[in-house]
């Protein structure tokens, strides 16, 4: 705790927000806007000395995916969100890579059924392109990359990744989750991530592994701080 103290504060150009919070917390921008993620990352990082900033605390403008790659997307959100905010910034792509559709939707997954989608309307569009293929050819893993930068030029930013496969679900079931969960099946718990509770997904999901080392990178990078 008084590592993280004696981080430089700096105050922002608004808002009068500093990097360190009232009880000592260091202040981290998340840059997202999707509601699940937000929560998600507050439940996985709770056991951090960190502060999670979001579009809902600050707004900043939103960034054009141009990326061809999880990675590549990643990184544009970190640096964008940590020249608006002068915080350190952390950013997740992630999405889902159906092997039938040769990886599809991918970096699309988002807006696989146009931009704005909602995630009914995106989980509709997967299960037609899917109609009658068997069970054994609907293989898809769900990846997530996380890009944590400790500001906008930072040459060294911390990335991590990890997946999470299973199979397509001929139908949606669940209700916990979001994205794709409740037509992503996992054989070996004999039902879909929307049927699990979130802490046992966090287990094992995409994000909550990927989480998991950026939780061990930043314990080691607070102490150096």
């Amino acid at each position: 705790m008084c590592l993280l103290l004696i981080f430089l504060i700096s105050y922002l150009d608004y808002n009068s927000i500093t990097n360190i919070s009232l009880y000592g917390f260091m202040k981290i921008f998340l840059a997202t806007k999707n509601p699940g993620k937000i929560s998600e990352f507050r439940q996985i990082l709770s056991g951090l000395d960190v502060e999670l900033l979001s579009c809902n605390d600050i707004d900043i403008p939103d960034v054009e995916e141009t990326g061809t790659t999880f990675v590549e997307n990643a990184i544009l959100k970190a640096k964008s969100a940590a020249r608006a905010t002068n915080l350190p910034s952390i950013a997740d792509d992630s999405g889902i890579e159906v092997d039938y559709l040769n990886g599809r939707p991918g970096v699309w997954s988002a807006r696989y059924a146009g931009v704005g989608a909602s995630n009914k309307e995106n989980n509709i569009k997967l299960l037609e392109e899917l109609k009658g293929v068997p069970d054994d050819d609907r293989g898809a893993c769900y990846r997530c990359v996380i890009v944590f930068m400790r500001n906008s030029e930072d040459p060294f930013p911390f990335i991590a990744q990890d997946t999470w496969c299973g199979r397509i679900n001929k139908e949606e079931k669940g209700s916990n989750g979001f994205g794709y969960d409740s037509v992503f099946y996992l054989p070996d718990k004999n039902m879909t991530s929307a049927e699990l509770s979130s802490e046992d997904k966090h287990k094992i999901s995409h994000r909550g592994k990927a989480l998991l080392k950026f939780s061990n990178f930043f314990s080691t990078y607070a102490q150096s701080i």
